[in-house]
């Protein structure tokens, strides 16, 4: 089952974070907070990586087709000199 986010009512958020100070407490509900922003901030970090390396690896694979384009170019002409 898929659950998306605009199916989250403001009156569910509520009910969610009474639960959570009731789970946690008052005192541990900021340091699970932080926790769980540096969770975040660190799996953007990784998925950024991925996303840039798929970039580079996109790019290098360009350019080697640019390159055989221009050698098979560059065979061609001579045959045609070849063949005059």
């Amino acid at each position: 089952m898929v659950v998306h986010l605009s199916a989250i009512t403001p009156t569910a958020l509520i009910i969610i974070g009474i639960v959570a100070l009731i789970i946690f407490g008052p005192k541990k509900l900021p340091e699970f907070g932080r926790a769980m922003g540096t969770t975040l901030r660190e799996f953007k970090k990784g998925t950024q990586g991925l996303i840039d390396d798929s970039d580079v690896t996109d790019k290098k694979n360009i350019i080697e087709i640019d390159q055989q384009q221009k050698s098979i170019e560059k065979v061609e002409t001579k045959e045609q000199e070849h063949n005059k």
